[in-house]
């Protein structure tokens, strides 16, 4: 039976799917008809991937309303965009973008991942929430330490108060939803065994990795973006870098990293070890960054909580 695959173009009023192996297009509507319309034309076809570009606000729906019945594989657009350059495609419409993200999705055998349960969904927009209520209380306290009129500093401290609240109930709510879930929870208390990891960043390690306890130690370091690129050619070597990923996941271990180098013993000897070696204080940060994500990944796998190296 003939494998599909099939590009999908999402703009805010309407999409555009292209099917490669039968060279059929169609545009639908951006919303529940929509879906159902394309449900229909998909209807009796072999489909191994339905390839589009993350587009913010516009292809969430999209994905929930289909996820659970189709394999959907979203991609970058500065990625897929360089492709079709490659391709030599200079045109830019809608059904051309669609045609090579099948084109794509096919050519580099691209494959959907699980879908993601709704409390995953909810504990990674909760989390993302609380990441923007931090940025506006840093941005809050800094024009706070600017001001000297009475009236703007008494609103200053009552608007962070207020944001203060509202983290405190998204940790709350977040906090909750874990605990609805036995497997979860047992997840967490494995990542929080692990020295210089507290509550918020092993529910983001959650949130943002739900994959954790199922990769091999190389496929974690790299959906951290914590694997560094190494660039050389011929007798030239520059610097190798860390670069992609997924950034709210870097972010969250970065405090955790920097305790961990001075208060976890196994973790603070390897610091130790690569500054004394002559490696800059963010290299050091970053190798025990990725140490961090594997050894809870690898923790995880295993169901057992962190226990200190027997002397």
């Amino acid at each position: 039976m003939t494998k599909h695959s099939i590009g999908v173009d999402i703009s805010k009023s309407h999409f555009d799917a292209f099917d490669l192996e039968t060279e059929r297009a169609a545009q639908f509507k951006n919303g529940e008809t929509g879906y159902r319309d394309f449900r229909k034309w998909l209807d009796g076809r072999n489909i191994t991937r339905i390839v589009y570009e993350a587009t913010g606000a516009y292809h969430r729906p999209f994905e929930l309303a289909l996820e659970t019945n189709f394999p959907l594989v979203k991609v970058n657009p500065f990625q897929a965009r360089r492709f079709a350059e490659a391709r030599g495609t200079r045109a830019k419409t809608d059904r051309a973008d669609a045609r090579s993200l099948a084109e794509m999705g096919k050519a580099f055998d691209l494959e959907a991942p699980p879908p993601k349960s709704k409390s995953q969904r909810l504990l990674r927009d909760l989390h993302t929430a609380r990441s923007r209520m931090m940025c506006e209380r840093v941005r809050l306290l800094g024009r706070a330490s600017q001001l000297d009129v009475p009236l703007l500093q008494r609103q200053t401290r009552e608007l962070i108060a207020h944001v203060e609240r509202q983290i405190a109930e998204l940790d709350a709510e977040i906090a909750a939803l874990i605990a609805e879930d036995q497997e979860e929870t047992r997840k967490l208390e494995i990542i929080r065994s692990i020295p210089g990891i507290g509550m918020v960043t092993a529910s983001a390690i959650l949130a943002f990795l739900p994959e954790i306890g199922q990769l091999e130690r190389k496929q974690v370091a790299s959906l951290a973006g914590l694997a560094p690129f190494t660039r050389s050619s011929g007798t030239w070597v520059g610097k190798s870098f860390i670069k992609g990923g997924r950034t709210q996941l870097r972010q969250a271990l970065y405090m955790p990293a920097l305790i961990a180098s001075r208060f976890n013993p196994d973790l603070k000897a390897k610091y130790t070890a690569l500054r004394a070696a002559g490696k800059p204080a963010k290299v050091a940060l970053v190798a025990l960054m990725r140490k961090l994500i594997e050894l809870a990944n690898a923790l995880v796998k295993s169901d057992r909580k962190w226990a200190p190296k027997a002397c």
